[in-house]
């Protein structure tokens, strides 16, 4: 039989398909198996439009079988085959569907499903075997046909004999190399791996015939071996299945199944939409936060299926990064998907599905948070960090779909509180959300900055994450109440000792402009304080920036430091004062050493490094004497 030629951009694309479409070679395993699934669909499609035709679902099966020894793997079908026009047509020409054409043929629009509707499937064969022979007879013809290529040189048709009609694909695998382990592709638990893993939910019994050992009937110690053919897919998935039927060990099982995580879900989504775009989900939330969800290596994403076939195993266009801890699948019929299958259109239906999963989360995030308080604070001592890093790096954008699920420490319950809670509980006098930063909520809690608030009856959100600042500075207010810092230069509460207070820096503002020529540019100014109680001294800030976002850039691997204006206040109440007016009067020398204690003092208290700590030892030995 004399060869035929590919058409020349036939060629061109097969060799473009070989080596550049396809990211794996393993997935001409899922091509292929998709194609015998086309194959049975539309026999199982004729047979419901032509009473002559009986359809045992019995059947209709694939089957695997591996020839290690001759380097010969078969996928083989009982579908409906093809005449001799229908192989030089589909296989001849690259990139035409017979599956797409058979749609247009049958009028084919809502119902069963057809796979394969770009045609360049079956050429991903090319990127593991040196042959490809396809032996195949229509369930309407009595003649068999053998097509046989070795890539882009061409092919053959030829008469060939089948007892029963399907297709038989048959390929030569190729010799492994260095670059290339293409040995695997023989192995039957590893076959078995790359069903499990792409066609584990094909619609029929993909079949594969395994060897095992057992006693010699009458014997102790002797041992054969025989064969067993078994089914390798689970067929019927469980997103396809009634929630009804489904038990939360069920889900928690899949979960497992799917090496989603080595922990047990808190919470599980079963969705399954129609409308515009159908589809069906299954989402988790983890309990807890993978080792590796902060580097650089952690893939975002949900399982995407087309039909039952995987399709990408991470699509992280599903996902925003604030619910990158979301794991699952989704499934869809509705996809427009490439040539390849393995990379999406980003088109209409996609982007509807993402925004559909999203406010999913939201709302089963937020019945949580109502109904499961304690399984929620459970979740959220995972990922609250992410929620937060969604309105920081969105610059505000998001925050309303995540302000009302973040939780902080207060200050008065001495448990986690929202932001709705908080402001729930406010005073009428009171104008701000005040929240205090700090390394840990025992460390906050001795902070000085906090006295007058605190003496006030006023709560304080407790914020102990590097990012909890940065976020609130995006949301900037909440309910119409803005956030205020403890250490904030200007409090917003009026008091009655205020007239007091300001005679008073009057009366010392020499002593606190000699502290501030002391200083120099360490502090922006020196003051009577109008917040401290019992503490002698404090820093404050003037600005946007805190002392406490000085603490967090500056710790990071940047050459640029970055400073907060920095106000040092004294309390006039405390006899430190009067020590420090004394020296003024009579010894300006000692006002100095003070001056510097102080300040080294304040910044001790704030967490922040000593400028220079051997001149602090010197002070302190000044002092002693």
């Amino acid at each position: 039989m004399a060869k035929k030629q590919f058409k020349a951009e036939s060629k061109r694309l097969l060799n473009l398909m070989i080596n550049s479409i396809y990211t794996h070679r393993e997935i001409f395993l899922r091509e292929l198996i998709s194609n015998a699934s086309d194959a049975m669909d539309k026999i199982y499609y004729k047979a419901l439009t032509d009473e002559s035709i009986a359809f045992n679902p019995n059947d209709y099966y694939i089957k695997i079988t591996a020839d290690k020894e001759n380097r010969i793997l078969t996928i083989s079908d009982t579908g409906i085959g093809m005449t001799r026009e229908e192989l030089d047509d589909n296989l001849g020409v690259i990139a035409k569907s017979g599956s797409l054409t058979f749609k247009e043929e049958n009028e084919i629009k809502d119902g069963y499903d057809i796979i394969g509707q770009f045609g360049v499937g079956f050429y991903s064969a090319f990127m593991v075997a040196d042959e490809v022979t396809v032996i195949t007879k229509s369930f309407d013809r009595d003649q068999a046909y053998k097509w046989y290529s070795k890539g882009a040189d061409g092919y053959r048709i030829q008469e060939w004999e089948k007892d029963s009609y399907g297709t038989d694909i048959i390929l030569k695998i190729k010799e492994k190399n260095e670059e290339e382990d293409y040995d695997q592709f023989l192995e039957i638990y590893r076959l078995k791996a790359i069903i499990k893993k792409y066609s584990d939910f094909i619609r029929y019994p993909i079949k594969m015939d395994f060897t095992s050992r057992r006693l010699k009937e009458g014997s102790e110690d002797e041992y054969e071996e025989f064969t067993e053919e078994q089914t390798v897919n689970t067929m019927v998935p469980i997103w396809k299945k009634n929630k009804n039927e489904l038990s939360p060990e069920d889900y928690e099982n899949f979960y497992s199944e799917k090496r989603y995580g080595f922990d047990k879900p808190l919470k599980h989504i079963h969705i399954k939409a129609e409308g515009a775009v159908s589809y069906n989900a299954i989402l988790f939330i983890p309990e807890k936060m993978p080792f590796d969800f902060y580097t650089r290596e952690y893939e975002k994403g949900l399982e995407l299926y087309s039909s039952g076939v995987l399709i990408m195993n991470k699509c992280p266009d599903l996902l925003p990064d604030f619910f990158s801890f979301v794991k699952g699948m989704v499934d869809s019929d509705d996809l427009s998907l490439n040539i390849s299958r393995e990379m999406l259109q980003h088109d209409r239906q996609l982007k509807i599905i993402a925004k559909n999963i999203k406010n999913r989360i939201k709302s089963e995030l937020s019945n949580m948070l109502k109904d499961e308080r304690e399984k929620y604070e459970e979740f959220y001592k995972s990922f609250g960090r992410q929620l937060k890093y969604g309105i920081y790096e969105g610059f505000g954008m998001n925050k309303e779909m995540l302000q009302d699920l973040l939780l902080f420490y207060s200050s008065r319950e001495k448990k986690m509180v929202t932001l709705s809670e908080y402001v729930g509980q406010m005073p009428e006098d009171q104008k701000y959300i005040y929240y205090a930063a700090g390394d840990s909520i025992e460390r906050i809690d001795k902070m000085p900055q906090a006295e007058l608030i605190t003496d006030k009856g006023y709560e304080i959100l407790y914020f102990t994450e590097d990012v909890d600042e940065f976020a609130i500075r995006m949301l900037m207010n909440y309910q119409e109440k803005e956030f205020k810092s403890v250490s904030s230069g200007d409090l917003g509460i009026d008091s009655d000792t205020d007239k007091e207070n300001q005679d008073l820096e009057e009366k010392d503002q020499e002593l606190f402009d000699y502290m501030k020529n002391v200083l120099g540019d360490k502090v922006k100014d020196v003051r009577a304080s109008r917040r401290l109680k019992n503490h002698p001294v404090c820093l404050a800030n003037d600005g946007d920036l805190t002392i406490e976002m000085e603490k967090i850039l500056n710790a990071m691997p940047t050459e640029q430091k970055i400073k907060a204006e920095r106000i040092l206040e004294i309390n006039h109440s405390h006899q430190v004062f009067q020590s420090l007016r004394e020296a003024f009067a009579n010894d300006k020398e000692k006002l100095d050493l003070y001056t510097h204690l102080l300040y080294n003092q304040a910044l001790m208290i704030e967490g922040l490094p000593l400028d220079d700590p051997l001149e602090f030892s010197n002070d302190i030995c000044s002092i002693m004497k």
